[in-house]
């Protein structure tokens, strides 16, 4: 694994790199409180809150890991003009990040996700947003935003939650640029396979995304991923269509399949000491590989990095962001 001497000098790099995070824009609401009877009205349990709180989700979380880590974070994407937009926009101006690259329009809603929490544990999610197609009136001027600032950056993260502002327009304007540039992209995905992505730096897509962009049965992974021919397959078959300088597929308890360019497939455990909520973790491995790269590691020593970055914010409740102590920590 990477040494922490190497990590430190890479961390030490951060300060000077500048991320652009585009995608789809959440404001993640968390309602937490204890559970102590089941309601008379219905067979479920009655959550006496104490605490509420909101934080930036979506693609703005990986702006928010981005930022943890030590790095310039600057997030493009789409929100309502709403009053949970303008939270949103001022959650993320208090964490120090950037939105100039943020579009608000008339005709959206800003996507609000709250989670009912007791005692640890999520009890029920409540989503509110639009449907994908309602993004597609302001994609052109999104397009305009995002061809205005994706020069000005050392790597670009695309950030596709399948919410309808990943779409081929907006990969094609941030492709454009950053070829004449030579910028860094690095793509995770969700279930949008038609892309054309080609030619990118980094791709973190999980188990399950990996299996429905390959187009192959979605199969649970079974003993050593190694010498697992399915997910060999899969990442064939992603090398060939996204053409990434390198591939991580992330295999929660099972770890990493990492793929470089012209390297054979590598297998790094997983980290995490103790699990108490997944959600998040592929925003912290993008973001902190994104970043690792963009300050000059490797291909191994940057899904290293991410690998230590996750095994931390699996062990914190909801979606969570990695410091540098704590990586350090977790190295050491």
């Amino acid at each position: 694994m990477i040494s922490l001497e190497r990590a430190k000098n890479l961390m030490a790099a951060f300060k000077d790199r500048k991320i652009l995070v585009i995608g789809d824009l959440m404001l993640d609401k968390y309602i937490c409180g204890s559970v102590h009877r089941i309601s008379p009205e219905a067979p479920v349990p009655v959550v006496l809150v104490n605490e509420e709180n909101s934080r930036p989700g979506g693609a703005a979380n990986v702006a928010l890991n981005v930022q943890a880590l030590g790095g310039q974070a600057i997030v493009s994407g789409i929100v309502g003009k709403d009053r949970e937009g303008d939270e949103l926009l001022n959650e993320l101006t208090c964490r120090g990040i950037s939105h100039e690259g943020v579009f608000v329009g008339d005709s959206v809603r800003t996507i609000v996700k709250t989670r009912i929490m007791a005692d640890r544990q999520q009890v029920v999610r409540i989503d509110h947003e639009d449907p994908p197609e309602a993004t597609a009136a302001v994609i052109k001027d999104f397009c305009a935003r995002v061809e205005s600032i994706a020069g000005e950056v050392d790597g670009i993260i695309i950030e596709d939650y399948g919410k309808g502002v990943i779409c081929q327009d907006v990969v094609n304007a941030i492709l454009r640029i950053t070829g004449e540039e030579n910028v860094m992209v690095g793509f995770d995905p969700k279930d949008n396979c038609e892309l054309n992505i080609s030619g990118i730096t980094l791709a973190t897509p999980n188990y399950k995304e990996a299996m429905v962009a390959a187009g192959l049965p979605d199969m649970p992974l079974r003993g050593d991923p190694i010498t697992d021919t399915r997910l060999q397959k899969a990442s064939e078959i992603l090398v060939k269509k996204w053409h990434p300088q390198i591939l991580i597929i992330t295999l929660g308890a099972h770890g990493m399949y990492m793929l470089g360019k012209g390297d054979a497939p590598r297998v790094i455990p997983a980290k995490a000491r103790e699990v108490f909520d997944v959600c998040g973790a592929g925003d912290t491995v993008i973001a902190s590989a994104m970043l690792a790269s963009a300050a000059g590691a490797n291909y191994y020593e940057a899904a290293s990095l991410a690998n230590y970055a996750a095994g931390v914010v699996v062990g914190k409740v909801g979606t969570a962001t990695c410091t540098p102590s704590e990586l350090l920590n977790s190295i050491e």
